[in-house]
């Protein structure tokens, strides 16, 4: 049995069999994560002292990276007590994950590749999430990972941005053969994207493609509490090719909520006013005090690589930065 030791001070026992990831959850201490599936960088941490070995074949972090004792915390068993760079989720309420049923409300078609889908929950299935968190929709054998939409006053209803995928499996489903009352699992809550405490006056969220969905969440959950947020300053910088692919657009007219909504597109040039290039880089052209500020970043994870790369040198802290990669899957 080993001893990991997290720079916040908390310590847990693990063994050689299990991940640093479920070893502490088993000790409720929540580390930051997504996939749990070696797929997605959201678990990354810094070894300090000690050494691992990993659970599976690793093909996401680089070897500078893994020559830097970077590992993931859902893929990585100690062989020896660890030392880890990285804080828990402090005393955010986790929600038991939980499967429930749920039929299909509404469907609407929002361009080609991206449809909305909403459900419907029974009264009873007390379904809880914090606005960020995501789901697996369940169809059947059929598994996939979705970022619910609507903030965590859902009243029963759950709404989600579906993209197609060629050849997808579960795309089929979602673009030839969905019908309204389909009957559907939902399991979750997932994941640890979700707005933390902070003294920092700028929150800056960044998003490409249906990564607005969980900014869209977190978005609609500030507002419905302007009293916690009226000191603050929120941006919002949606990246897309071209303006029929922008998902949604926040109401920004609010008295109590400093709302800065700024999509920019990296293919459309005629007929567009606005910004042009990579979310990223719009970020930098509003002179925003990184200094100050917490990021969030939704999307593909080259948007995400790229934003930490380019923030990290304009002087965001790196504890400051937090992500969900979009992991496509057939």
């Amino acid at each position: 049995m080993f001893t990991i030791k997290l720079k916040n001070n908390k310590s847990f026992q693990c063994d050689e069999n299990l991940t640093i990831f479920e070893a502490a959850r088993r000790n409720n201490i929540f580390l930051e994560h997504s996939c749990l599936s070696a797929r997605c960088r959201s678990c990354i941490v810094k070894v300090l002292s000690g050494e691992t070995k990993d659970c599976e074949q690793d093909l996401i972090l680089c070897e500078e990276e893994k020559n830097q004792n970077f590992v993931l915390s859902c893929n990585a068993k100690p062989i020896s007590d660890l030392k880890l760079d990285i804080e828990d989720l402090g005393d955010i309420e986790l929600y038991h994950k939980k499967i429930v049923p749920a039929k299909i409300s509404s469907i609407k078609k929002i361009n080609n590749d991206v449809i909305k889908v909403v459900f419907r929950l029974p009264p009873t299935s007390k379904f809880q999430f914090n606005s960020g968190q995501y789901v697996n929709l369940i169809k059947g054998n059929l598994n996939r990972s979705y970022s619910i939409a609507n903030n965590s006053d859902h009243k029963n209803k759950l709404e989600f941005f579906i993209k197609k995928y060629e050849n997808g499996l579960m795309s089929k489903y979602w673009f030839e053969d969905i019908k309204i009352n389909d009957l559907l699992r939902i399991e979750g809550p997932l994941g640890s994207f979700f707005l933390r405490d902070s003294n920092c006056e700028h929150v800056v969220f960044l998003a490409t493609g249906t990564g607005i969905a969980p900014i869209k969440s977190i978005t609609e959950s500030i507002m419905d509490q302007p009293l916690n947020f009226d000191k603050k300053q929120f941006w919002i910088f949606v990246g897309a090719r071209h303006e029929k692919d922008l998902l949604w657009e926040p109401n920004v007219i609010n008295e109590k909520i400093k709302l800065n909504y700024i999509p920019v597109l990296s293919r459309q040039i005629k007929d567009w006013n606005g910004e042009i290039g990579y979310v990223q880089n719009a970020v930098l052209k509003q002179n925003i005090d990184l200094k100050n500020a917490q990021v969030y970043a939704c999307g593909s994870s080259e948007m995400i690589q790229s934003a930490k790369k380019l923030l990290f040198e304009n002087s965001l802290y790196e504890n400051n930065f937090f992500s969900d990669t979009f992991v496509p899957t057939n």
